[in-house]
């Protein structure tokens, strides 16, 4: 399957997976905007949670695939070929930005004083790491796809892992609603993560 690098900007018809040639493309160039995610749940101003360093919640970035270690938004034409959404660029690469949601989030809603590794100086006996597996455009069911595999390790207790999942529909194969929908489910996952917590 061909992908075109046509300029300007189009919409596709998400049941159409042919037209994807005119969204998506392997090349780059310079984004006009860059997508971000917003937390649903945030501390509120003003707000202070005091715990010894042991106490707190570390929660560590991911890791992630290859097709992930970017900031572009990859779509999934079907089960062995991918490609990138056009002119759609994040303003840092997910894992950094599902990074910081999973921590505006679980501290929103578990009160849990929670750190970065850096700040817990190594005291940390709590911790959150695992992989984002996807974060994505699934093309073939038009939905935004948000897959994390969380790991939570606690020194002296059991090692725990689940798979937290959230998918969003889409209405059109472009950036705008590609970033709404991909916020929603991250959004998703966070507090899904932020409940098993607790």
């Amino acid at each position: 399957m061909m992908f075109s690098k046509t300029s300007g900007s189009r919409l596709c018809a998400l049941p159409l997976i042919m037209a994807l040639g005119a969204c998506v493309s392997f090349g780059v160039k310079a984004p006009v905007s860059m997508l971000v995610l917003t937390a649903d749940n945030v501390v509120a101003s003003g707000v202070a949670r005091t715990a010894t360093a042991a106490d707190a919640l570390v929660i560590q970035m991911p890791q992630v695939p290859r097709k992930l270690d970017n900031n572009r938004v990859p779509v999934q034409i079907d089960a062995s070929s991918i490609a990138y959404l056009k002119d759609a660029f994040w303003a840092d690469k997910p894992a950094r930005l599902m990074q910081s949601l999973l921590v505006e989030t679980v501290s929103a809603k578990s009160g849990n004083l929670v750190l970065n590794e850096a700040d817990a100086g190594g005291k940390a006996v709590r911790y959150l790491s695992g992989s984002l597996i996807d974060f994505g455009i699934d093309a073939e069911t038009n939905e935004a796809v948000v897959v994390y595999d969380v790991v939570k390790i606690i020194r002296g207790s059991a090692t725990e892992k689940r798979r937290f999942e959230a998918r969003r529909p889409i209405s059109a194969i472009a950036p705008a609603p590609v970033g709404v929908a991909l916020n929603a489910a991250a959004n998703d996952v966070a507090g899904q993560i932020a409940d098993w917590v607790g």
